[in-house]
């Protein structure tokens, strides 16, 4: 499993890289071999100009093999809070997604 991740209105950081890869891996690591990209998308919608409550999103994007990609968004305060919320949620969606699949 490929995990891309795309920064927009900030500068890329080691620190919060590391932690999206190991939240992401944590989150749906357990199905790995059946999603083949996760595109993560870390935005500060003020641009950094001023900060404000909830000016920081993540967009997680999974792609299951041979499946429509499967999407998550988060808004907070914090980057690392958001990421984790996202990869919790990302997490529910395709396990939900390949449970559904299993019941077919």
């Amino acid at each position: 499993m490929q995990i891309r991740i795309n920064y927009a209105g900030l500068a890329h950081s080691d620190a919060l890289s590391s932690h999206i890869e190991s939240s992401v891996q944590h989150a749906i690591g357990h199905l790995s071999a059946r999603v083949t990209r996760v595109e993560v998308h870390v935005r500060d919608l003020n641009s950094g100009k001023k900060a404000g409550p909830n000016d920081k999103r993540c967009l997680m994007e999974a792609r299951p093999a041979h499946a429509d990609p499967i999407a998550v968004e988060q808004e907070g305060a914090d980057y690392h809070a958001v990421v984790t919320a996202a990869a919790d949620k990302l997490g529910r969606a395709v396990k939900k997604h390949f449970e559904k699949l299993n019941a077919r």
